[in-house]
């Protein structure tokens, strides 16, 4: 079979692969669709953190289901996958959170991943297609991404979420502080991407920070209280940092972006406000589940998203374009 190798930073090689094994308890999937993420494209520049080379990537999947020990599948039926495979066993997975299991292995991350024509995935981690699209399954996982930082915020209906960032995890953070009733407020620095959110999710507050007086423009919108729900999604070390000025007293803040460096703030300005800070790693089942209803009821419609479309042969002369901000991407979607 075909597989597309991220060799170094830089470097996307086709290569011939062998077809899987399948062993016990994990079953043979058909890749049909593969989502490009902000994982994918960080790795292929070189600044995804926990990451080695060389890499088959891709985790956002869509597929059908060949074979294996997955009861109630059938071959031919459209899946996708949860693609963290955690251990069961360390004190995260017992305490129901196999999103940040300690031995955690992330598909196209840690283990190769589905840019390739077959998979072989742990039988645990399928998920029925429950009658969506190969597009639209492709489009779970980074959205529960999204509903997974919204559930740890603890969004309240007519709180103030200011969302960070514009691009595929952030939209989808904006769609479900939307459904949990928060009036949400996106910044970017792309104002195409503010565009998007303004045309295509109805966000009614947007805020460039490249040429906004941020502050201000927060204060006008929240009657001077600031918001309650920080969330980033932009990974980037300085939006991270001047985050923290953003904050309501009483605040949550949120990281769902990750970068590489230390962050630094005020701690009185933080202890002032009695303020939370969190991380939101990955997502767990009841978030997929959550947004593939969401899906089937048409609250959410990620068809949107997809801005770029090509075939698996054109993934390694098109990847590098996907990382600059003049091409528009919001999602490009590798079709199988």
């Amino acid at each position: 079979m075909k597989q597309l190798v991220c060799v170094t930073p830089g470097q996307l090689e086709y290569q011939d692969g062998e077809m899987p094994v399948t062993p016990e308890k994990h079953s043979l999937i058909k890749i049909r669709r593969i989502g490009i993420c902000g994982t994918d494209l960080h790795a292929y520049e070189g600044t995804q953190p926990f990451f080695n080379y060389p890499r088959i990537l891709g985790h956002e999947l869509a597929a059908e289901y060949v074979m294996g020990g997955a009861v109630g599948f059938k071959p031919g039926e459209a899946v996708t996958i949860i693609p963290y495979f955690n251990c069961g066993t360390c004190i995260a997975c017992r305490s129901g959170k196999p999103n940040c299991c300690t031995n955690i292995k992330v598909c196209g991350v840690h283990v190769d991943g589905g840019m390739r024509e077959y998979l072989v995935v742990p039988t645990y981690s399928l998920l029925h297609g429950e009658g969506l699209s190969f597009d639209e399954l492709a489009l779970v996982e980074p959205l529960a991404i999204g509903a997974h930082g919204v559930r740890r915020a603890a969004v309240q209906p007519g709180e103030f979420v200011l969302v960070i960032g514009a691009g595929p995890i952030g939209l989808g953070i904006m769609e479900f502080a939307r459904i949990a009733g928060g009036n949400v407020i996106a910044m970017d620095i792309n104002e195409q991407r503010l565009e998007f959110c303004r045309e295509k999710l109805q966000v009614a507050h947007t805020i460039n920070a490249a040429t906004d007086d941020v502050t201000k423009r927060l204060q006008e919108i929240t009657n001077n209280d600031m918001p309650t729900v920080v969330i980033d999604a932009t990974g980037s070390l300085k939006a991270i940092n001047n985050a923290f000025q953003y904050m309501a007293h009483g605040a949550r803040y949120v990281l769902v972006g990750l970068q590489k460096n230390e962050i630094s703030f005020s701690h009185p300005e933080f202890h002032k406000r009695e303020a939370t800070l969190m991380s939101s790693r990955n997502a767990t089942r009841e978030d997929f589940d959550l947004v593939m209803q969401s899906m089937k009821k048409g609250l959410v419609n990620p068809a949107t998203y997809i801005t770029h479309r090509v075939k698996f042969d054109e993934v390694k002369s098109e990847f590098a374009s996907w990382l600059k901000p003049e091409t528009g991407v919001i999602k490009a979607m590798v079709e199988l």
